[in-house]
């Protein structure tokens, strides 16, 4: 299976210039992140990704969409991957919102609130985390699997920093939470 951390959002480019929540819920990406999602297709085209699994913010989303256009494929919605709610970003957008964005996509197993309450504790990410690895390990073709998500569930997935757009494959070993 392949992680990727979603491009570049707004919210990362603000944040990461001041330091200070800038107080935007479900960030778009940045000019520079829609860059990455694009240089993304290029990097992982050889990859014999066959299933893209995204989690449902708006930043996670745009991140899949080029590399799911140029390999025919439509990403499934997976809430699981969610991010840990700590920041305004991490306020998520309605179903209803999300399918007139993405009208091929299927947002139906959301709820209004699907995001987490803030803040978040720890050990419910780790949970959800856990709770993913073994839906994910016991896919017939998780080698074959990118999943689109964020710094903290990716953190407690595979248990490294990622930095936006950078991907990384995972062996049975951590799938498996043996790492």
């Amino acid at each position: 299976m392949i992680v990727l951390r979603h491009c570049q959002s707004e919210f990362n480019r603000l944040f990461t210039a001041t330091r200070r929540d800038p107080g935007i819920s479900d960030p778009s990406l940045s000019a520079h992140g829609h860059e990455q999602a694009q240089e993304l297709v290029a990097r992982l085209r050889g990859e014999d990704i066959r299933r893209i699994v995204v989690s449902p913010y708006r930043r996670a989303l745009q991140t899949a969409a080029p590399l799911a256009r140029t390999l025919g494929i439509t990403p499934i919605v997976e809430p699981l991957v969610r991010e840990r709610v700590a920041f305004s970003c991490d306020e998520g957008s309605s179903p209803s919102q999300l399918a007139l964005e993405w009208p091929d996509l299927d947002f139906s197993g959301l709820s209004e609130g699907w995001w987490s309450e803030s803040p978040e504790p720890q050990h419910v990410v780790e949970d959800r985390a856990a709770l993913f690895r073994t839906a994910i390990g016991a896919l017939p073709q998780a080698r074959h699997t990118l999943v689109v998500s964020h710094w903290c569930f990716l953190l407690a997935l595979v248990g490294e920093s990622m930095e936006n757009g950078t991907w990384r494959r995972l062996d049975d070993r951590v799938l498996h939470g043996m790492d």
